[in-house]
């Protein structure tokens, strides 16, 4: 074992032994600093840590980055690296931290998964049975997706929160912000249906579960699933899945962002810029059947 990788190695018995890592951590912190001592050595044959440059990091950092590592995966080697050499300091192995002040370039945010209208409208408008638990089934994914609400705000939901005059939810959302959405016809529809059954009380929960207490977020997930499948969609249906599909379908229909902000509680208009991606998606999409000019000359 050659001088650089002997150290490599003692720094993460020093991690072990007197930081106390646990052993998945340790194996993490191992992968990133034998992978960044493998391009050192490869770039800077018989040279040692103490030579080693900020320009070195960023090149390391760039070529991994071009391989493909993500975002997130070069912030944490970064992390082992400056770890690395403020131990290298203590030992009097370096002069300064050549990982100081580097930051690994952003990955290109994930853009949700959306169900488009025809698969919303197979899973909601199938005909179904009328017992009570299937008419609340109905009424809380009806909701869902026609206010675009989190899983957490539908569970705490009261009958005292609807207005159906005026087809309006108050919901509490993130950081007890309260604010004010409209629901359709669909599920105002599925809503009343649910009630006539449910012998409702004016303060009481909208959406029980068996206990008689608010249905828990892990009940109404395993209950959608199941619905889903139930109408043949069979990709992977979850809660906030209605809610993406929501904001991307108001969206993709109005154009009006601020909107779609409000309704979906987002506090920073740019969180919920992610939905105008999946609508130039879709732009993208028929504009490439569409004009003329976007498809590829035969031949």
């Amino acid at each position: 074992m050659n001088a650089n990788r002997e150290q490599v190695a003692q720094y993460l018995a020093w991690l072990g032994d007197v930081k106390r890592l646990a052993p998945r951590t340790l194996a993490t912190y191992r992968d990133d600093l034998d992978r960044f001592t493998d391009w050192f050595e490869a770039q800077l044959p018989g040279a040692t840590w103490r030579e080693l440059r900020p320009e070195g990091v960023r090149a390391h950092v760039a070529a991994e980055f071009r391989n493909g590592l993500g975002g997130k995966s070069l912030a944490k080697r970064l992390s082992a690296i400056r770890g690395f050499y403020r131990w290298l300091l203590r030992e009097g192995h370096a002069r300064n931290n050549p990982a100081d002040g580097i930051r690994a370039p952003k990955s290109p945010r994930k853009l949700p998964n959306v169900l488009d209208v025809d698969e919303m409208a197979a899973m909601l408008d199938r005909g179904g049975e009328a017992s009570p638990a299937a008419l609340r089934d109905r009424a809380m994914f009806e909701l869902l997706y026609a206010s675009a609400l989190r899983v957490s705000e539908l569970c705490a939901l009261q009958w005292s929160d609807l207005d159906f005059g005026e087809r309006l939810v108050r919901v509490l959302g993130k950081g007890a912000k309260t604010r004010v959405v409209p629901f359709g016809t669909q599920a105002e529809a599925a809503l009343r249906a649910w009630r006539a059954v449910c012998g409702a009380a004016p303060d009481g929960v909208l959406f029980p579960g068996r206990s008689g207490n608010a249905i828990t977020p892990g009940s109404v997930r395993a209950r959608l699933k199941r619905f889903a499948q139930a109408a043949g969609v069979w990709k992977r249906v979850h809660p906030h899945l209605l809610r993406h599909s929501c904001a991307s379908h108001l969206l993709e229909s109005s154009g009006n962002l601020r909107a779609v902000q409000e309704m979906l509680g987002h506090a920073d208009i740019g969180t919920t810029q992610i939905y105008t991606h999946l609508d130039f998606q879709h732009l993208a999409k028929v504009y490439d059947a569409a004009h003329p000019r976007a498809r590829k000359k035969p031949g």
